[in-house]
């Protein structure tokens, strides 16, 4: 999509700066030891009140790290079948137009971020790692006969209260940006907390004698996070375009077309139509499908007609490796051999 200079030279010129470039956490972040409050010094893509937290809260900077990697894996395995497959991600904390003008895509980041530091916050309290909050609180819902509540859920209060305050704070400075661009994102912000508080679910663990289930130790836990980026996909494909105007006292959300049902508290918004991403644009943020793999047989977002936006494909055979003839042995392991076979690929022109 160009080289880094010319992109970033756009990037001045357009004045525009990311309340997500905290994400950039997984290359200044993933070697710091997290012991010295002067250690919050060395991290790119932080606020003042971000790096006033790191200092307070030095022990949650590992969850924060953690879901910076997480949301990038994540958003990046969820699109892989699509023409926007979340690649620009990597290049945080500095993003291109796809995540910097108030696209779908960049309401869909936006809001898996969001989840992803209240989801790593929740966990670690309940693995132990973090000194000032542990389990989930007792369900306030009276158990069933067949179980009693117990184990150790995921604190999605303490996950909700520091993942809102330092995903959110970027977008509540005085930093440039339109007032629109930021009530978006805060907007997608708590759809994507949302979506996540939605999710708590219970689980369970059987007791008995002889494997039985005769008592269920049952607990408040969340989803992967790969299920809270499946949710979202779904939102974002069916997300609204909306204006911000003045509605009564205040300025609101609306949608930008007439005919369109108002906006909810679990619609993501977005403010401009995303191009294509069928050929290389710098200014548009967009990558182009060439080169992109696709599938022959699929009807989906991978078809080779829908990836390489009716350019045509090319076709090559790769031999692959595989284990294969597995057998299992007493007690306890696996043996299997190699096998090679020839698998046909097919990439775009």
């Amino acid at each position: 999509m160009g080289r880094p200079t010319a992109a970033a030279a756009l990037l001045c010129q357009l004045g525009l700066s990311a309340a997500i470039q905290w994400l950039g956490l997984t290359e200044s972040g993933s070697g710091v030891a997290w012991n010295e409050s002067h250690h919050c010094r060395l991290l790119a893509g932080l606020v003042p009140d971000q790096f006033q937290m790191c200092r307070r809260n030095l022990e949650v900077m590992h969850s924060i790290v953690r879901a910076a990697r997480q949301t990038k894996s994540v958003c990046q395995k969820t699109f892989t079948d699509m023409r926007w497959n979340c690649s620009s991600i990597q290049r945080a904390p500095s993003f291109g137009p796809d995540l910097l003008k108030g696209t779908r895509e960049s309401a869909f980041v936006y809001a898996l971020a969001a989840a992803a530091v209240t989801h790593s916050i929740a966990q670690a309290c309940t693995s132990g790692e973090l000194p000032l909050c542990s389990c989930g609180p007792i369900p306030s819902e009276v158990p069933g006969p067949d179980f009693r509540w117990g184990g150790c859920g995921d604190n999605l209060r303490y996950g909700l209260q520091l993942g809102t305050a330092f995903a959110d704070s970027p977008l509540k400075s005085s930093k440039p940006g339109t007032q629109a661009l930021k009530a978006m994102n805060l907007h997608n912000n708590a759809v994507g907390r949302q979506v996540l508080s939605d999710s708590l679910d219970t689980k369970c663990k059987c007791h008995g004698v002889s494997g039985s289930c005769s008592v269920k130790t049952c607990w408040k836990g969340l989803p992967n996070l790969d299920e809270i980026a499946s949710d979202l996909k779904s939102k974002y494909l069916a997300a609204i375009k909306v204006t911000h105007r003045l509605v009564g006292p205040r300025k609101q959300l609306i949608p930008k077309e007439t005919d369109v049902r108002p906006v909810k508290g679990t619609d993501l918004v977005y403010l401009i139509n995303s191009p294509d991403y069928c050929t290389p644009n710098l200014h548009l943020g967009s990558l182009g499908t060439q080169d992109r793999q696709c599938n022959k047989t699929s009807l989906g977002s991978d078809s080779c007609n829908l990836m390489c936006c009716g350019r045509g494909y090319n076709a090559y055979t790769e031999e692959v490796v595989e284990r294969c003839h597995c057998k299992y042995h007493w007690c306890c392991y696996v043996v299997c051999k190699k096998c090679r076979r020839k698998v046909e690929r097919y990439v775009c022109k």
